[in-house]
């Protein structure tokens, strides 16, 4: 057996900022994928962050309901994120806006 490789380069990604006073005091980072099993992308939200002097006002969930909206505008059948196992009040919080959860992540680290 020989495994084939085919790159596929029908991916987006789209950056949702907050700011304040010009500076920004959120971010997001929506991707949006496509696989081989549906005809619709799925989204990834990633790399979601809120400047700690900016935390408390509704910056992450204005974010999230950036990406919910972004996402359901490009006909993602879902949309996807991971939390640490360390942050359960991070994901308190993400079950707060509707989200479930629905399974585990593992990671593979590369080191230099």
């Amino acid at each position: 057996m020989e495994v084939q490789k085919e790159i596929k380069k029908e991916a987006f990604c789209v950056k949702c900022t907050v700011k304040h006073k010009g500076e920004i005091a959120g971010r997001a980072f929506l991707y949006i994928l496509y696989n081989d099993l549906h005809v619709e992308p799925f989204a990834l939200l990633e790399d979601l962050f809120v400047q700690e002097e900016h935390r408390g006002k509704g910056i992450g969930k204005e974010l999230v309901q950036a990406a919910i909206a972004e996402a359901k505008s490009q006909g993602c059948y879902k949309l996807i994120f991971t939390a640490r196992n360390s942050k359960p009040e991070t994901q308190a919080w993400y079950k707060r806006l509707g989200f479930k959860e629905w399974g585990k992540e593992f990671r593979f680290d590369f080191q230099n």
